[in-house]
């Protein structure tokens, strides 16, 4: 038997993870990893106590038709890679790496363009992560350097256009 890889090993984890997710849209499982040891899990879901997509039935952003990228506040999940943050101490997570899976809730297919949006990017960089892992296929996937997301600054252009 072959043996996987180190990234595929933990993405598989984090796909293991996104099982527990509860959106109708999109589901995503991350780990957080350091010095080859998990330090926390999360997945796309409701905050604690309120009900999920998955039990009321419907998709806030689809009744409202909001674009795929746009309004996420209207979003009554927390993301994957939020709750991972979430569950970890930051110096655990300093100089680590977010492994990240997405699958369509509806068909379960693998998204190859999943990523994560500008407030979990945020996130990501005050954590003090190194390294995001995004699979893209069931055996590929992408390594992101953090300090590029630094240096992407999502600041819109100012309304002049200069």
């Amino acid at each position: 038997m072959e043996r996987i890889s180190k990234e595929n090993y933990y993405l598989d984890i984090a796909e293991t993870v996104l099982e527990r997710a509860t959106c109708l849209r999109r589901v995503y499982g991350a780990i957080i990893v350091k010095n080859d040891e998990i330090i926390s899990t999360g997945y796309n879901g409701a905050p604690r106590g309120r009900a999920n997509c998955s039990t009321l039935g419907y998709c806030p952003r689809e009744a409202l038709r909001v674009p795929r990228g746009e309004r996420y506040e209207l979003c009554r999940s927390v993301h994957a890679e939020a709750n991972a943050i979430i569950s970890a101490s930051r110096r655990d997570m300093v100089g680590g790496t977010l492994y990240l899976v997405g699958r369509d809730a509806r068909t379960g297919r693998l998204l190859p363009d999943a990523t994560s949006c500008m407030m979990c990017r945020r996130m990501v960089i005050n954590a003090g992560l190194r390294t995001v892992v995004i699979r893209t296929t069931e055996t590929e996937f992408v390594t992101v350097p953090v300090s590029e997301w630094v240096e992407e600054d999502d600041l819109p252009p100012p309304p002049d256009g200069t």
